[in-house]
C-alpha cells in the first residue's frame, strides 16, 4: 500500500512541476481576479511586490486600467499596446480557487481574452475558513503558458491571508524563473 501511495505521489508531484518548468518568468502584468475590488487591489499589489523582490519586472493592472475599470478591459488593443510599451509580454492572473486543501490545477487552457471574462466569486478571506487556495495562470502573447497553485493555511484574518500569501508565493517563484 505504501509503495502504491509513493508512486501516485511522485506522479502528481511531477505533473505539478511540469506545469511551470518552462515558464522562465522575467516580467509580468499582474491581474487579480477577485470578487471585491479592494481584494483585487490588495492581491495585485502583494504579488507585484513579491515578483519585484525576486528581480522580475512586474506591474499591477490597476496601474494600467482606470480607477474602477474591470479587468476585461485589458483585452482592448489600446491597453495591450500600453502594456507592450512598458516592456511586459507576460500576464499573470491570480484568483482564489477555493477554501479547501484539495483543489487541483484547472484543466482549462483558455486564451487570455477568454480567461479575463470569467467571473470569480470568491473573496480573499471568508469567516471560519482556515485554508485558501490561490491559482496563478500565465499567458504570453495572449496564449496560455502555465498554471500553478498555492495553498495558504492557518488563517484567521484578511491580513494573515495577505502575509502568508506573500511568504508562500516568494518560495514558489523559484519554480517560475
Amino acid at each position: 500500500m505504501k509503495y502504491l501511495f509513493s508512486i501516485f505521489t511522485l506522479f502528481f508531484v511531477q505533473v505539478a512541476f511540469s506545469q511551470t518548468k518552462e515558464l522562465h518568468l522575467t516580467n509580468a502584468l499582474v491581474v487579480g481576479q477577485l470578487d471585491k475590488s479592494e481584494d483585487r487591489y490588495s492581491i495585485e499589489i502583494a504579488l507585484t511586490e513579491v515578483l519585484t523582490e525576486a528581480g522580475i519586472k512586474a506591474l499591477p493592472s490597476l496601474n494600467i486600467l482606470k480607477v474602477g475599470q474591470d479587468v476585461y478591459h485589458l483585452e482592448a488593443d489600446s491597453i495591450q499596446q500600453i502594456v507592450n510599451s512598458k516592456g511586459l509580454d507576460t500576464y499573470v492572473t491570480v484568483s482564489v480557487r477555493g477554501y479547501d486543501k484539495h483543489f487541483k490545477l484547472a484543466e482549462s487552457k483558455d486564451d487570455f481574452k477568454t480567461a479575463i471574462k470569467v467571473n470569480h466569486l470568491f473573496s480573499l478571506y471568508k469567516e471560519e475558513v482556515i485554508t485558501v487556495s490561490f491559482e496563478y495562470t500565465f499567458y504570453r502573447d495572449g496564449k496560455f503558458v502555465a498554471t500553478d497553485i498555492v495553498r495558504v493555511g492557518n488563517i484567521d484574518s484578511r491580513e494573515t491571508v495577505l502575509k502568508k500569501f506573500k511568504k508562500k508565493t516568494a518560495k514558489r517563484i523559484k519554480k517560475w524563473l
